[in-house]
């Protein structure tokens, strides 16, 4: 009883509730603040039995002789006021054989129907349901308002085959707040954590965990769900409008309010859409406490943010989505945790979720704590995270952020912050047997989904097979062709000619990997600037290159990327605080960004040749790459299916070229079907007059003589190809 009293007591069940004493049973309750307790029969509750008080801390008991186990509830009263209710401690275990099974095994891939909160029926009693994985804590109660957040109300029985605690409190607590307390190996109580397993969060800055309601969402992509498998597929088009659902738009007189899913569903989307992307991605939703870390210090990895409303809120976006024709991709963070009290960090007291040796548990850089993904308990709790996001609100792919940090033990850790592996390399050998099982799993599991990886290094076969010795992502990131893309735009167009290897390098590797090229958040924060104002020159020149960089990233191998406000030059830098500029997009040269982007993104996905054969030579050719002179650059993409084959002319330079000579496959008319200086984009509609002839030569070879704009991209089709609608 002084245990009990003191939150002391790791086995509360065997002591509570009603048991077997002599002949009879005896009946104990904890109620800290009742003034009276009765038990009462659950048959007939006009028959009310008091209960003697038998410890000062408000434990209640009576023993009844020669009398068999019986059905029934406890009474309470306290200022004035009185009630009935179930008894937490006649109920048995919550957690079946098989959940235990598998969660010890570290192989349930629905983890999040076994663990967290649930309102449930449970030996006929309408209740909620706790469990949470601690196998090292000695008492771990949950706390909420429904017992004045009080920890030694309802301790909760351990489960030592799986290491849950786990408890059935017989009322409906859906919406209720709740955290859980846990008393740690050294016998110190530890800060209240907040639920790992959560699926809903109170809004920042309170950070307590709240009982989902069962989602009553009705979903109606039956039709997507049923051709996602084709639209992902490597030879699809996929052009990528990457958001920050938190700056996006907001609303209120000062832009003080967020929009929710639901506004967002209903603005956002149709806007991406009509621009013609194929995919919205969106920086992390999962339920983060620091609005500055834009959801890359995750502390929910079940949970929807709450800043923008509930679960089914969320459904309803990514319903929406589907609705518009829009794939939803969610970047997601398995590497790394921030290290709020409330987290994950030392959850039971010890390094449960993280290693225990800093030098592979925490990143000093970026001061959070790195998971263990050696651990078994750890791998699946993050692949049921990824499944959870796939499988409970239909995303259709993951983006997986800082790769890098997790495969390389010394990632951004300097001399003595690293420890090599087992074979004295500087490899990640656990982290790395998880991405291969996390990207296995998911492509196995739910057909048609993506995994994307954010990684800056040459590590081989990222998007290899894990049966190929590869991590088995579909897709990665070219940070190096954007850095010197950038790079190379960033630069005066009269120095340009001596960096040309910025442009054309990046075919040396181009198709050793599934790549998509992007222009992301990253570009254009830290004092960085805007893609627009990386840009040389006076508005004219500056809005030129931007064209020139646009046009040139849709035609070269890979997809797209671009991040929001991008598409219409957005002249500042972002910031999570704030809408976007919208009232920018009124100018007229930015205006024409905004339409050289919707054209871009309908030719794109109108013509083959531009994303049906992304990774191989066979539909990539040079026709010039070291015009050091003109700064001209020209290649052609073809259709592997149909032969089809589009002419892309790059001029680098502040130059006009009236005749340019450019050597090209066949003969005949070609249409000019896009030139980045037409007056529709903000240029002066320098062009060839929508045609040009190539003739063949007296000594062989097909030649064309062709206007080409400064700092400008030309697309030339063969007049018999169809134009894109």
């Amino acid at each position: 009883m002084d245990a009990l009293a003191l939150g002391a007591d790791g086995d509360p069940f065997s002591f509570l509730g009603m048991h077997a004493k002599g002949q009879g049973v005896v009946v104990r309750v904890l109620r800290p603040r009742a003034e009276r307790v009765w038990v009462v029969e659950a048959r007939d509750p006009r028959i009310a039995i008091p209960l003697e008080r038998v410890h000062p801390a408000g434990i209640f008991a009576r023993e009844f002789p020669l009398t068999p186990p019986f059905a029934y509830r406890i009474r309470e009263s306290s200022g004035g006021a009185e009630w009935d209710a179930d008894d937490a401690y006649r109920f048995g275990p919550v957690l079946g054989a098989t959940d235990a099974w598998l969660i010890a095994e570290g192989s349930h891939r629905r983890l999040w129907e076994a663990l967290g909160a649930h309102v449930t029926t449970h030996e006929g009693v309408t209740g909620t349901r706790f469990a949470v994985w601690a196998p090292n804590a000695r008492r771990v109660s949950v706390v909420g308002d429904f017992n004045a957040w009080d920890g030694r109300v309802h301790p909760m029985r351990f489960r030592a085959e799986c290491g849950v605690w786990e408890i059935f409190l017989p009322f409906d607590l859906h919406g209720e707040a709740y955290k859980f307390e846990l008393t740690g190996p050294s016998g110190g109580v530890l800060p209240l954590r907040s639920d790992p397993l959560a699926r809903q969060a109170e809004v920042r800055p309170q950070n307590a965990s709240i009982v989902a309601e069962p989602s009553h969402f009705v979903w109606s992509d039956e039709i997507w769900q049923a051709t996602r498998a084709e639209r992902a597929a490597a030879a699809a088009p996929m052009a990528i409008y990457e958001v920050h659902l938190g700056s996006w738009r907001r609303k209120g007189l000062r832009g003080e309010e967020f929009f929710t899913y639901r506004d967002s569903a209903e603005t956002l989307l149709p806007y991406v859409r009509e621009l013609g992307f194929t995919h919205v991605e969106l920086l992390p939703v999962m339920e983060h406490p620091f609005d500055g870390s834009w959801g890359y210090q995750t502390t929910g990895l079940f949970a929807p943010t709450s800043r923008f409303g509930s679960p089914d809120d969320f459904r309803y976006f990514v319903d929406r989505a589907h609705a518009e024709g829009l794939g939803v991709i969610l970047d997601w963070v398995p590497g790394h945790f921030p290290t709020d009290a409330h987290g994950l960090g030392n959850f039971d007291g010890t390094h449960l979720y993280e290693h225990a040796d800093p030098r592979k548990g925490f990143h000093f850089e970026w001061g959070t704590f790195a998971y263990n993904h050696g651990r078994r308990e750890v791998a699946n709790f993050l692949i049921a995270s990824a499944l959870y996001w796939l499988r409970e609100f239909h995303a259709d792919g993951l983006r997986v952020d800082a790769v890098s940090s997790l495969i390389y033990l010394d990632y951004e850790r300097g001399p003595g912050q690293w420890l090599p592996n087992e074979r004295g390399g500087n490899e990640n050998l656990e982290a790395t047997a998880f991405l291969r099982e996390l990207n296995a799993i998911v492509h196995v599991e739910v057909e048609g989904a993506t995994t994307v990886a954010e990684e800056s290094t040459s590590w081989p076969g990222v998007t290899a097979a894990p049966e190929e010795g590869g991590l088995g992502f579909d897709y990665k990131w070219n940070m190096g062709w954007m850095n010197d893309t950038l790079r190379l735009f960033k630069r005066d167009p009269f120095y340009r000619g001596y960096h040309l290897e910025e442009m054309t390098f990046g075919l040396t590797y181009a198709f050793d990997e599934r790549f998509i090229l992007p222009f992301s958040h990253d570009e254009v924060v830290h004092l960085k600037g805007s893609l627009l104002g990386r840009m040389r020159g006076n508005d004219e020149q500056r809005f030129a290159s931007l064209r020139t960089m646009y046009a040139y990233l849709y035609a070269h191998p890979g997809k797209k990327l671009l991040f929001m406000g991008a598409e219409f030059a957005q002249e500042g830098e972002w910031a999570e605080t704030r809408s976007l500029d919208w009232h920018q997009l009124e100018e007229p040269l930015r205006r024409g960004v905004f339409n050289l982007i919707g054209d871009l993104n309908a030719f794109y996905r109108a013509t083959p040749a531009l994303y049906a054969d992304d990774d191989s030579w066979d539909g990539f050719a040079w026709l010039v790459c070291d015009d050091r002179r003109h700064l001209v650059e020209a290649f052609t993409r073809t259709d592997p299916a149909s032969g089809e084959a589009l002419t892309v002319v790059v001029n680098l330079s502040g130059n006009e070229y009236p005749l340019y000579a450019l050597d090209v496959p066949q003969a005949g008319r070609y249409r000019e079907v896009l030139n980045t200086d037409a007056e529709r984009y903000g240029g002066r509609n320098r062009g060839n007059l929508g045609t040009v002839e190539a003739v063949e030569l007296p000594g062989g070879g097909t030649r064309l003589e062709l206007y080409v704009p400064p700092q400008s991209v030309l697309w030339l089709a063969p007049e018999t190809s169809e134009a894109p609608e």
